[in-house]
């Protein structure tokens, strides 16, 4: 059976280069990873003033992700960070006490069109993710940065490097093996 994961899009664009890459993985993997796009662009900015009465977009994002057996980060980068729209999603799984990433399988990717393929974003939401408040079990020693991602993704959204497939390809299997190696030391 298929790994449930839900798929954070970090980009409110409609032609993301990271929207495609998470569409091209739903494909690839079907039968490893039953992979679900979870959107950002409607989240209400989180605050103190409504943290205790979130809007129904907040209300049915963190049960999108607490409905997951895993959580994949669709990271671009945006002046050497991480967008908006995804911190202010992840101040909202951060509030309420309900720890929905807590000990969560999790992975991270992300292209861009630069050569670094998001490496600077993806650094600094490994270390937003470090918080004790959110802490998924994130696959260590894969980082998937995916630079010149115009120059390897064709019109249909597919990926066509075969060097970059390939690295997908070994990524996911050893994403399912953590994922498997995890669930086994919770039951356990």
């Amino acid at each position: 059976m298929a790994i449930k994961v839900k798929a954070i899009i970090g980009s409110t664009s409609s032609t993301s280069f990271n929207l495609k890459l998470v569409e091209y993985m739903r494909q690839r993997y079907a039968d490893k990873l039953e992979i679900t796009p979870v959107f950002l662009n409607n989240l209400e900015m989180y605050g103190v003033d409504n943290e205790n009465s979130p809007s129904d977009d907040v209300v049915d994002f963190k049960a999108e992700i607490k409905d997951s057996d895993a959580v994949l980060f669709a990271v671009p980068e945006y002046n050497f960070s991480i967008p908006a729209p995804l911190k202010n999603a992840i101040d909202w799984l951060s509030r309420g006490g309900d720890f929905l990433l807590s000990g969560k399988p999790a992975f991270i990717v992300g292209s861009s069109m630069g050569v670094l393929g998001s490496v600077r974003a993806q650094l600094h939401l490994r270390e937003i993710l470090s918080n004790p408040a959110l802490a998924p079990k994130i696959l260590p020693g894969n980082e998937v940065y995916i630079g010149s991602i115009h120059e390897k993704i064709n019109e249909a959204g597919e990926l066509t490097d075969e060097a970059t497939i390939a690295f997908l390809d070994q990524v996911v299997e050893n994403f399912v093996a953590f994922y498997n190696e995890t669930k086994a030391t919770v039951i356990a």
